[in-house]
Formats: structure tokens, C-alpha cells, sequence
């Protein structure tokens, strides 16, 4: 069981990034440090980026968004390196 702020974290996240992907127009992606910069603060973001990426993930397998490199659909659990968030197509 997650503790209650990373639940709270996990809400914000989820939240932030469905609409980072609403903002952006149809064919575009956002990054998932964008939606960590926008959660965290200048000194916190880049410890978000796990959880973050974990949310891209669960959104995805709920068919809410879907995580790319280099515009192929992937698996942000075993995906490495950079990844691209979008609305599915």
C-alpha cells in the first residue's frame, strides 16, 4: 500500500499530465519532465521523475495516454532513456 502523500503526489501527477496533453494540440507530446517541473518545484522536480513516469505508465495501460520514443508507442516500464507523453491516436 502507497503511503498517503505518495498517493496525494501520484493524484497531482495524474492530474498535470492529462492536462499538459489536453494543452498541447492533437500531434504533439509533452515530456515527463514537464509535468515534474510542474508538480515539483526548482529543487524537488528531478525526484519526481520516477513516479512520474510510473503515472505515464498506468495511464497508459488505461488507455489514457500513450508513451513514445521517437514516435513508436512503448512500454514506459521498460522503456530507457527519453520518453514522450500523448493523447492515444
Amino acid at each position: 500500500m502507497r503511503h498517503r502523500g505518495a498517493m496525494d503526489r501520484d493524484a497531482d501527477l495524474e492530474r498535470t499530465m492529462l492536462r499538459l496533453v489536453d494543452e498541447r494540440a492533437p500531434d504533439r507530446t509533452i515530456c515527463p519532465s514537464d509535468v515534474a517541473r510542474a508538480v515539483g518545484d526548482a529543487d524537488s522536480w528531478r525526484s519526481l521523475m520516477d513516479a512520474t513516469r510510473a503515472v505515464a505508465a498506468r495511464l497508459a495501460d488505461a488507455g489514457e495516454v500513450e508513451v513514445t520514443q521517437r514516435g513508436t508507442v512503448v512500454d514506459a516500464r521498460t522503456a530507457r532513456g527519453p520518453v514522450r507523453i500523448r493523447r492515444p491516436r
